[in-house]
């Protein structure tokens, strides 16, 4: 069956924000924790929130119990938010996204980030208009790799899991949307040891899937 779909994972597929978060927070974390390696924090990039929390207590040796080291970590987060998110926009976004809308595929978004960023994104960067459907995680109990996202956004825009190409670059993602039955293009990035085994297809540049589709 052909695609009639793409949906697209934000982080690390639109916009190169993965490194710029994990950076940062590891640079605030060793100030207080200095035994603190950038590596413990790899698994982080694409889990959601309460499953961070529990990394974070790992690897700065907090019991979960410890309240105050949970405010010190919103503090740090506050530091890590980006100003403008057309600085790390991936620069062939817009030509692909218009490519496969004048070519009739439906395009959606599923991204576990808050709305609110979500929103701001597309706004910042002017993305908005191509995207039929746009979900976040945070509508949901459980994030990637947990399949509801994409089964949600498969429902929002009434296409069959074989109908859909997701593009995807974490761990989490990929696992996602291959649970929810559908093929995955996975974005290859070498820098946080993401597992993406189980991807259909493997690109280093969104521009490759005006071949495979």
């Amino acid at each position: 069956m052909q695609y009639r779909a793409v949906i697209f994972d934000m982080d690390g597929v639109l916009i190169d924000s993965e490194i710029l978060y994990l950076t940062r927070t590891w640079k605030e974390m060793v100030k207080k924790w200095p035994w603190i390696a950038i590596e413990e924090l790899y698994p982080s990039v694409g889990m959601d929130a309460e499953r961070t929390r529990v990394l974070l207590h790992q690897v700065a040796r907090k019991p979960m119990s410890d309240t105050v080291f949970d405010e010190e970590m919103d503090k740090i987060f506050d530091k890590t938010v980006i100003d403008h998110f057309t600085d790390v926009l991936y620069p062939e976004v817009p030509e692909v996204l218009s490519a496969l809308k004048a070519k009739g595929y439906i395009l959606a978004l599923a991204s576990s980030s808050p709305m609110d960023t979500i929103q701001r994104v597309l706004e910042e960067c002017q993305l908005a208009k191509y995207f039929e459907s746009v979900i976040s995680g945070h509508q949901f109990k459980a994030s990637k790799p947990d399949p509801e996202i994409y089964r949600t956004t498969m429902w929002a825009i009434d296409c069959q899991p074989q109908e859909c190409l997701v593009v995807e670059d974490s761990t989490y993602g990929v696992a996602a949307g291959v649970a929810a039955g559908a093929k995955v293009a996975a974005r290859l990035d070498l820098r946080f040891n993401f597992d993406q085994s189980n991807a259909a297809y493997f690109i280093h540049d969104l521009r490759e899937l005006l071949a495979i589709l």
